[in-house]
């Protein structure tokens, strides 16, 4: 066997990849921790799952400006909609959805399906690298940050992680992605703050004990002894299976779809009691630059299946949800890192635009429609954009802020600033449950920073445990600026005191790093 596909079969068929950008077991094999996962799992209060459409939806073939139709009609003839076919939403007259969204109708019908027109952020990038990356850090457009909005928010939760988890108070992952990397929204200021399960398939072989067979060769035995060591390593995959096999009956998801078989998986999850409150999910192929429609009928092409995949998955997703009582519990998004051109072009597609209509779904939204109609213009060219009147960190302040129900300090070290809140999320979702509360003691503390914020000395106290350690300071956008301390620490509490008057206002972190853990901790300099 080549070496190649020896490495890609042995990650490929082990249970759950490498969680934690690498940290296994040697992180967390304290005994007490271990217990912890066997214990009987709580529903976690609320959940938010996020739908990323990759390649830029075409916002303008999705939610349409009726009203401009003529408008439209002349700048992208080579696919726009025959009128006739656009679904009606009630009560609204101008602006109607592809005829592929049915099920998005029916749960805007409900009640259950929010339409946020025009989101995007000021001074569009139209690469699809950069522009993720600002959907997904929350940065604006010219700034460059090494942490994800969602990282930092489970950072504020929970300042302690990696060190100590699980644990019995946190025993289940702080978030989950279905596919093959961490988005860069779960990074925290010292790693990933979820685990990612690779894909459905991935996800029953683990529920139901299943290996892929191996070759009764040397290289078979080695391939077997991996995936063992890849089981006992990975300690989050019994409590992933245990809350799995706690579903044994789901309604039925469109077949042929793999959006769908990934929301099949989280709704088990939530069901089966797993504490994890995020989720992302993901629908690739939206960069339809041609072949966006088929030339002798707009209603089908790329984009056509890609909302027929999308709308049918979440809304058998909401009606699993119903069916297994969680659906007051969860709240879903979708996100993409661009919309598309208001021109089409000679391809039968569009290209790379700007702002764009963002959906969000769930028991708890304010159905109905957020925003003005785009205005299109009469001769749209090929620079000519839609104009931004949301900006996407309004939409995910309003979530921390109104289903989350997230504290100002951790808005402020999300976000950074203020944004304009958009109630789009029912007036009483932050009522009390019976979920326990989750407070910064979980895990392992090895570093604590006073004052903060500090003018001038800062006190710096760590836990030492007789091995070298590492204190470091970084800046907001991840610079290293100072190696404060490095050298052996012994066992129990040390402090340092450090002169900050060097520091300009502002956010910055001291990092702890030995051979074993790395944590940080954020302060405020004024």
């Amino acid at each position: 066997m080549k070496r190649r596909s020896f490495i890609r079969h042995a990650t490929r068929t082990a249970l759950i990849p490498p969680m934690l950008n690498g940290l296994g077991i040697p992180a967390f094999s304290n005994s007490s921790l271990l217990r912890g996962l066997y214990q009987d799992l709580e529903e976690t209060d609320k959940v938010l799952v996020l739908v990323y459409l990759g390649g830029g939806n075409d916002g303008l073939n999705t939610v349409v400006p009726v009203d401009q139709f003529d408008n439209l009609a002349k700048v992208r003839p080579d696919v726009i909609l025959p009128e006739g076919s656009l679904l009606d939403l009630d009560g609204l007259d101008s602006v109607k959805l592809h005829p592929s969204l049915q099920g998005f109708r029916s749960l805007y019908d409900e009640g259950n399906l929010a339409i946020l027109q025009n989101v995007g952020y000021p001074t569009q990038n139209y690469s699809h690298f950069r522009s993720t990356d600002i959907w997904m850090t929350a940065a604006d457009s010219d700034e460059v940050l090494p942490t994800g909005w969602l990282g930092r928010y489970l950072d504020h939760d929970f300042p302690n992680f990696p060190a100590g988890y699980p644990n019995a108070t946190v025993p289940d992952p702080l978030a989950i992605e279905i596919g093959y990397n961490l988005s860069v929204a779960f990074q925290g200021p010292v790693t990933g703050m979820g685990m990612v399960v690779a894909d459905p398939e991935w996800f029953y072989k683990l529920v139901n004990d299943v290996d892929d067979p191996i070759p009764d060769t040397i290289a078979g035995d080695k391939l077997g002894y991996i995936r063992l060591i890849t089981k006992q390593s990975q300690v989050y995959g019994e409590v992933i299976r245990n809350a799995a096999v706690k579903v044994n009956q789901q309604v039925s998801y469109p077949d042929n779809n793999p959006l769908a078989e990934q929301l099949a998986v989280v709704s088990r999850l939530i069901a089966g009691g797993l504490q994890t409150r995020l989720y992302m999910v993901s629908l690739h192929g939206f960069d339809t630059h041609d072949n966006q429609v088929v030339p002798s009928n707009h209603l089908l092409g790329e984009h056509a299946n890609l909302l027929k995949q999308l709308s049918e998955a979440v809304k058998a997703f909401m009606k699993d949800l119903d069916f297994l009582d969680t659906k007051e519990r969860v709240l879903g998004a979708t996100i993409s890192e661009f919309g598309r051109r208001i021109i089409s072009n000679a391809s039968s597609g569009t290209d790379h635009g700007a702002a764009a209509p963002l959906f969000v779904f769930g028991e708890a939204v304010n159905g109905g429609l957020f925003g003005t109609n785009p205005v299109i213009p009469v001769e749209a060219g090929v620079s000519d954009n839609l104009e931004m009147e949301f900006d996407f960190r309004s939409v995910y302040q309003t979530i921390l802020n109104n289903w989350f129900c997230v504290s100002d300090s951790a808005i402020q070290s999300t976000f950074g600033q203020s944004f304009e809140p958009i109630p789009f999320i029912g007036s009483s979702p932050c009522l009390p449950t019976s979920q326990r509360e989750l407070d910064g003691s979980a895990g392992l503390t090895l570093i604590r920073v006073s004052p903060n914020p500090v003018e001038s000395i800062l006190n710096i106290e760590l836990l030492g445990h007789g091995r070298n350690v590492h204190i470091d300071l970084f800046d907001n956008s991840g610079k290293h600026l100072a190696n404060i301390s490095s050298g052996p620490i012994p066992e129990g509490w040390q402090q340092i005191s450090w002169d900050a008057n060097m520091l300009s206002t502002g956010s910055y972190y001291v990092r702890y790093r030995d051979a074993r853990y790395v944590q940080s901790k954020t302060f405020l300099k004024v």
